[in-house]
């Protein structure tokens, strides 16, 4: 497996990233920017991971996905620790907002990811139809963060 930067033709990508984001009009919103990065099987795109200065010092998960296929296999903290690795000298600290649901936050915490803070009803303001994962409603994003 390899991990390239994209740099053109990211919409390319978006089976892939609506695997994070159910709503393209939302990935709009951060798609050309920042850094892109592909986890690539051979020629088959397996994750990828989206990451935006959000200030001088944080460093902002903006997408994080692994294809239904791959998961499970330790590709996700792959691509945390890619970034982590690759923006260390740069930044002090790397935040994620999520959906406040049992699948994506424990992952963040064994990722050594600690809860921030929340943006109430972040999902049920922003998204056009109600987003469930694992049978729950997502109304509030909670941020975690994590020392670089």
């Amino acid at each position: 497996m390899e991990i390239l930067k994209i740099k053109a033709n990211r919409k390319e990508y978006l089976p892939l990233l609506l695997e994070a984001d159910e709503q393209e009009s939302m990935i709009e919103r951060y798609i050309d920017t920042g850094d892109m990065y592909v986890l690539f099987d051979g020629d088959k795109p397996a994750g990828e991971c989206i990451v935006t200065a959000a200030d001088e010092k944080t460093l902002e998960i903006k997408s994080l996905a692994v294809a239904s296929e791959y998961r499970g296999r330790g590709l996700g903290r792959l691509l945390i620790e890619f970034a982590a690795r690759k923006y260390a000298e740069g930044f002090d600290e790397l935040i994620v907002g999520t959906g406040d649901s049992p699948f994506t936050v424990p992952f963040y915490e064994k990722c050594g990811f600690k809860k921030s803070h929340y943006i109430k009803d972040f999902f049920t303001d922003n998204y056009d139809r109600p987003i469930y994962e694992g049978g729950v409603l997502l109304k509030d994003m909670v941020y975690l963060r994590k020392k670089l």
